[in-house]
């Protein structure tokens, strides 16, 4: 291995992320004499757009690291998403070559993203071939197999290092109340909600979990039944989250509650925080807030005050044709009025029945 590349190549992946300010955390309008706050931290202001480049920069050091990249080697990744377009970034930072496998019915505008960056990709006909075609290409190119789905959750340094917990927990010492309640998340690979759960219980504090997952997703049924092995064999509406087997870096005993959280409730409600803040944000972000704002309401019924953090985890222009999209709404038979309705009720009442 070129110790000298692999300095070089950890130095340039940390200048980067020393010259992206860290993400903001926004405030969602709630009544104020609830005595409730609501916070999403804005992962989309990250240079590639989304949460998954905070996974990306880890993967790629942890590889360095490892001594598994050198300055010759080929990055494979599984990923038709977020996390591809991410890892190409990086990819093309260090002069190395990446490709993704993708489903072949991939959007064009992820393909697209993913080839703006200097990825290539190479398609399967079934999602589930992802996984052993990533890993069959790797090892015939003589490359290096990043596998979010297995690493996610040991490639972040959950004590601290400026990870998204340690970033929400210090944005949040002047709030008036600086610990939150909840911290709410999706499950993707798993590793966003290992890393803040980890970190809460190393700094002791009294801040629970909850992970939202969307339908056709096995997170649900896994943390419900025990059952590691739990699948359901169908891909998720939602992306970026969701899937149809239980990934490896997904670590339920961190977790103190889980949601499964309806289609049309996710999509409604980024057309709701569209509506209340003018930001706009992709289908998981909605998956968040639906959890969210249960959470809120049991709460207000509680008689409890504090915070709630959750995720803004991508912009929504990804999403202008499919998720903002009438039409494309339709087609899928999705209903969306009733969650609106409930929503808006909601922020007039503290009830949240989704």
């Amino acid at each position: 291995m070129n110790d000298a590349w692999v300095r070089e190549a950890i130095r340039i992946i940390e200048a980067d992320a020393n010259r992206s300010a860290d993400t903001h955390l926004l405030v969602f309008p709630l009544p104020p004499e609830w005595g409730i706050d609501l916070y999403l931290k804005d992962e989309s202001v990250h240079p590639t757009g989304s949460l998954k480049h905070r996974l990306a920069r880890s993967l790629l050091l942890y590889g360095l690291v490892n001594g598994q990249i050198g300055p010759d080697t080929t990055l494979v990744e599984a990923s038709s998403g977020s996390t591809a377009v991410s890892e190409a970034y990086f990819a093309r930072m260090l002069g190395l070559p990446f490709v993704t496998v993708v489903p072949r019915k991939t959007s064009q505008e992820k393909i697209d993203l993913i080839e703006f960056y200097g990825g290539r990709c190479h398609f399967v006909d079934r999602p589930p071939e992802m996984y052993t075609e990533a890993e069959r290409l790797a090892a015939e190119c003589g490359g290096h197999y990043l596998d979010q789905f297995t690493h996610a959750e040991r490639a972040t340094d959950w004590r601290g290092n400026n990870n998204i917990a340690e970033s929400v927990f210090t944005q949040m010492r002047a709030e008036r109340h600086p610990i939150p309640s909840w911290i709410v998340v999706g499950a993707g690979t798993g590793g966003t909600s290992a890393t803040f759960g980890r970190y809460v219980r190393y700094r002791r504090h009294e801040t629970k979990i909850a992970v939202v997952d969307p339908e056709n997703s096995a997170f649900y049924g896994a943390w419900q039944t025990g059952a590691r092995d739990y699948t359901t064999g169908m891909p998720s509406r939602i992306e970026g989250i969701g899937r149809p087997r239980v990934e490896p870096s997904f670590v339920p005993e961190v977790i103190d509650e889980m949601f499964q959280v309806p289609d049309a409730g996710s999509l409604a409600a980024i057309r709701f925080l569209r509506e209340q803040t003018g930001h706009w944000a992709g289908g998981s972000t909605g998956t968040n807030l639906y959890g969210a704002f249960t959470l809120i309401s049991r709460m207000l019924a509680n008689g409890e005050q504090g915070s709630v953090v959750t995720l803004l985890c991508d912009g929504g222009e990804r999403y202008a044709n499919t998720y903002y999209n009438d039409a494309w709404i339709a087609e899928r038979g999705l209903d969306l009025a009733p969650h609106l309705e409930a929503m808006q009720r909601f922020l007039e009442t503290g009830e949240f029945t989704g």
